[in-house]
């Protein structure tokens, strides 16, 4: 799982300060992860799903893409390309309403801005 998680999020180092793990083994290495990455970590209380309410709503929008009963191994690249799409340019109000593709589009042209500057 670190070399997954830490290749995801290496290309955004500058911008992930914290990961919020739940208590499964597959974090055992979370000091590793978090190292590669220069975050900060923590970790939620067993069955307190609240304290991760982002992942939690983000598993609900999946949800509608598809539901629990539907077999992973039956979805293709192109069923979750479209839903990552139809998720990245959906409107947040945590965002203010704007898009997590606005947001994150902004951030990065910032973040170039004041690397120029």
């Amino acid at each position: 799982v670190r070399k997954t998680v830490t290749e995801a999020l290496m290309p955004y180092k500058e911008r992930v300060r914290t990961i919020t793990y739940d208590n499964g083994r597959e974090f055992a290495d979370h000091q590793g992860m978090a190292n590669d990455l220069e975050a900060r970590i923590y970790f939620a209380h067993p069955y307190a799903s609240w304290e991760r309410g982002l992942n939690e709503n983000t598993n609900g929008l999946i949800r509608q893409y598809f539901p629990k009963q539907q077999a992973l191994n039956t979805v293709t690249n192109a069923q979750i390309k479209h839903a990552l799409d139809k998720l990245n340019h959906r409107p947040r109000k945590t965002l203010g309403f704007r898009t997590p593709h606005e947001f994150f589009s902004k951030t990065k042209t910032s973040l170039t801005v004041a690397l120029r500057s």
